[in-house]
């Protein structure tokens, strides 16, 4: 009896400390981040580049309290490979214990990145031994000129075997020291991959595999028709050679130099997350700066996990989970699209800082299904009470269970507005929602001065009974019939909040001048706020 007492007490702690591992899992119509046996969205924010390295230095700014207060849910803190193996083979995990500690007492959870072998392409990130060692014992990239930029080469057995030591060793502290708590729920792996100069490598180690057959790997994803245009156009370009070099199969072209580069980049970060995950298998993420500006490859950092090389770090990496855009540019919307793909679950580890993300994290929760959302540089927020991200984020944070029901049931929808695209008609029920940014009501002063027209955006869930829940900023909400029979009319919006335990509460009835006469559903701009609108057919 006693032993089977026992057996069953150890049962029930492993089944308790498996269920706080996440995972990623498809739920109906999204992939969804699953943590303690429920999905979690992450209202993120990410910590500057060296904060992390000073818990003195984050505790002396009250950090972790002002995040908190600030809806962030998840903090996203680099874990520095020059400080965790100060020395070779002696670890020092000082700093990932201070965030462990510092996460669980504001009620936090943690994604930690990798600063291994490249940060922004370069290899900064590297301990002093790695260093030390570079050209000789560590081989690092060469441009075609003859320079050498300070990027370790992707080619080098002595750099990967370092680097993925290092990365299990840390994944082996965590499950050990956090895999019954689950405090840390997702690992990026190296960040923003990619080579600066040229589009490719050009060291001794490079040429070699340059001149060498296109490994199987490769040419099956080509041949059995699981590349996209841009690879297949280079390829067609070339002959469609089935054997042979990077040079007989892809030509020669800054395009074939990057598809070269980007699966060797690829074969290497597989190493360093296979040997992570081997420790630890928690999903895995590797981030990406962005083909913008009309720059072309060497000039951004070329071979990265980009939209247009993602099958090829599909193939070749299999124990990356998620590629994530980093987002510096305009044009929010086009950007994340490349990357919510049928095979690619949408997760914005690192947006600028600036106002508009407030409206952004409802287009992509909503649009997308997005698992999360998250600004750069989160401990240098605004600390204005209501700095748009704070108020979209205090929104949003009671009514994540409902919004994650709502992307597995696929009854979600979002939109984005701004200057230049100011509507769109979504189309649920039948019914025709058109959308539209506030400030093209012309009521507002502002809307006399396109620079003062800001991203403004709505989620609408289907709630049924001809019911819809409306969250976000400054969207004014028009319906018709999309077949054009009969009418749409409003029979009640009320004003909502939600409690702690995610259940609607009414606040006021809305009519008059604020559905103006019965015409619209409005958020005002600059105003955060959920409506509940019941629409009757006539």
């Amino acid at each position: 009896m006693k032993r089977t007492i026992l057996t069953l007490v150890l049962t029930a702690a492993c089944i308790s400390a498996q269920a706080q591992i996440s995972e990623l899992v498809r739920q109906g119509n999204a992939t969804q981040l699953m943590h303690g046996g429920k999905p979690f969205i992450i209202l993120g924010g990410e910590l500057a580049n060296s904060s992390a390295s000073s818990g003195e230095y984050l505790d002396s700014r009250d950090t972790w309290k002002y995040l908190a207060e600030s809806g962030v849910n998840t903090v996203l803190a680099p874990v520095y490979w020059e400080l965790i193996e100060p020395e070779e083979g002696r670890y020092d995990f000082s700093t990932v214990d201070y965030l462990l500690k510092s996460a669980r007492a504001n009620g936090q959870k943690l994604i930690l990145l990798w600063f291994g072998s490249w940060k922004n392409s370069m290899s900064c990130y590297a301990p002093s031994w790695v260093k030390r060692g570079f050209n000789s014992e560590f081989e690092l990239a060469a441009n075609s000129d003859g320079s050498i930029p300070e990027i370790m080469s992707a080619f080098s057995e002595r750099n990967v075997r370092a680097d993925a030591k290092a990365f299990a060793s840390l994944m082996k502290y965590i499950r050990k020291a956090d895999g019954s708590e689950g405090t840390v729920i997702m690992v990026q792996v190296e960040n923003e991959i990619g080579m600066l100069g040229d589009a490719r490598d050009h060291s001794r180690l490079a040429q070699n595999a340059y001149n060498s057959p296109v490994p199987y790997d490769m040419m099956y994803m080509l041949t059995s028709g699981k590349a996209n245009d841009h690879i297949n156009d280079v390829w067609k370009a070339a002959g469609k050679a089935t054997t042979g070099s990077w040079k007989e199969v892809f030509g020669s072209s800054l395009e074939a130099d990057e598809i070269f580069m980007a699966y060797w980049y690829a074969r290497y970060t597989e190493r360093v997350a296979a040997a992570g995950k081997a420790e630890y298998d928690i999903p895995m993420f590797v981030n990406t700066a962005l083909n913008s500006r009309g720059r072309k490859a060497g000039e951004y950092p070329s071979a990265g996990p980009l939209a247009h090389l993602m099958p090829i770090w599909k193939t070749v990496a299999p124990s990356i989970d998620i590629i994530c855009p980093d987002i510096y540019d305009k044009g929010f919307a086009s950007w994340i699209s490349q990357y919510a793909t049928a095979d690619n679950q949408l997760f914005i580890p690192e947006v600028r800082q600036e106002p508009e993300n407030g409206a952004r994290v409802f287009y992509a929760l909503g649009h997308h299904a997005a698992i999360g959302f998250s600004p750069f540089s989160i401990d240098n927020m605004p600390q204005e009470k209501d700095y748009p991200l704070k108020k979209a984020y205090e929104l949003l944070t009671p009514a994540l269970d409902l919004i994650a029901e709502k992307q597995a049931a696929g009854k979600i929808y979002g939109m984005l507005a701004d200057a230049t695209e100011k509507e769109t008609v979504l189309t649920i029920n039948g019914i025709d929602f058109k959308c539209r940014h506030d400030l093209t009501l012309g009521w507002n002063p502002e809307a006399e001065d396109p620079d003062k027209w800001g991203e403004t955006a709505v989620m609408i869930m289907d709630m049924g009974n001809d019911m819809y829940l409306f969250m976000g900023t400054g969207v004014v909400t028009t319906m018709s019939p999309a077949d054009g029979r009969g009418r749409v009319g409003i029979e009640r919006i009320d004003e909502i909040s939600f409690d702690d335990y995610g259940k609607m509460q009414k606040i006021r009835r809305l009519n008059g001048d604020e559905n103006h006469q019965g015409r619209h559903i409005r958020i005002p701009f600059g105003e955060y706020g959920a409506q509940l609108l019941k629409v009757y057919r006539y």
